[in-house]
């Protein structure tokens, strides 16, 4: 390989790497749209739709402060049951390339209503997530995330998933 051969291939793959990188102090706002499913003790399970919202700050280059919120519709017996929650948290960023994938932890509060669900009521509860984003360039990222919910009442409901496709704008690198 000639000199300027690798002196252009080294050029490009640092500059293909800086531009997707995820950093300190970075910001990311988005919308989710997906599906969720509710397992109701003694009911049984169904598939809703479910939209949300999120917000993270890069602390580190490795660990960011989560924040969202995200809303789905359950049927049981016919009878809507709806759940809404927000959560905050900790996500580590495994790796720091154009595909970014990660882990969070979060606590926050539930909140579900409608008839089969007993009337509305609160529950505190913990969520772990995952996540694969696409940086497309330093200001949009698109991706799939996972989330199991941990509510404080696990006989009544025993599991609480979304699986959200999502879009987000990035500043402040």
């Amino acid at each position: 390989m000639t000199r300027a051969a690798a002196v252009a291939l080294a050029t490009a793959i640092a500059m293909r790497a800086s531009l997707a990188s995820a950093v300190e102090r970075e910001h990311q706002l988005g919308a989710d749209l997906g599906a969720s499913v509710l397992v109701i003790g003694g009911r049984g399970a169904d598939l809703g739709p479910g939209v949300g919202a999120h917000w993270s700050y890069g602390m580190s280059d490795a660990f960011n402060l989560v924040v969202e919120g995200a809303g789905s519709i359950e049927r049981f017996s016919r009878h809507p049951t709806w759940i809404a929650n927000a959560d905050a948290g900790l996500s580590y960023v495994f790796d720091v390339l154009q595909w970014v994938p990660y882990a969070s932890l979060l606590i926050g509060g539930y909140t579900l209503g409608g008839r089969d669900a007993g009337g509305p009521k609160f529950l505190p509860g913990a969520e772990v997530a995952l996540g694969l984003d696409y940086r497309l360039n330093r200001d949009v990222a698109a991706g799939v995330t996972f989330h199991e919910h941990l509510l404080t009442e696990p006989s009544t409901y025993p599991s609480f998933i979304q699986v959200f496709a999502r879009i987000e704008c990035t500043w402040g690198w």
